[in-house]
């Protein structure tokens, strides 16, 4: 369905930390190089770009606005949660079932250090 997601940042090397932390734990790496001025995670379905907004404005955050990433099992949810923690992001709900999600399907919600909300699901379909 997508073919990319775009979020923005203020200071693209605090969110370096922060990303490629909490995108190894879902197996992802970042492919772009530190001078490229953005951090870009390719995956088979799609790929994932942190960077200045283009067209030169402060990246704001998107009231509302929730980017999920799939987890293979809620382990991995939970080390999601704990390497966003520790790397700059805060707490916006811990890992655990999601009572609106189906089948108690467990996730974890995160801010990225400039605000964006991320979470990871261990769909149970």
């Amino acid at each position: 369905m997508f073919t990319h997601v775009f979020l923005g940042s203020n200071d693209v090397e605090r969110s370096r930390k922060f990303y490629d932390a909490v995108m190894d734990v879902l197996g992802y790496k970042n492919v772009a190089p530190p001078e490229a001025g953005r951090l870009i995670y390719a995956g088979p379905q799609g790929t994932f770009i942190v960077g200045k907004p283009l067209n030169g404005e402060p990246a704001t955050v998107s009231n509302g606005h929730t980017l999920g990433f799939a987890a293979p099992d809620d382990e991995t949810v939970a080390r999601f949660h704990e390497a966003g923690v520790a790397n700059g992001g805060t707490d916006e709900g811990g890992p655990g079932p999601r009572a609106a999600a189906p089948n108690q399907s467990h996730g974890a919600y995160l801010l990225d250090p400039d605000g964006n909300k991320i979470c990871a699901f261990h769909m149970r379909h």
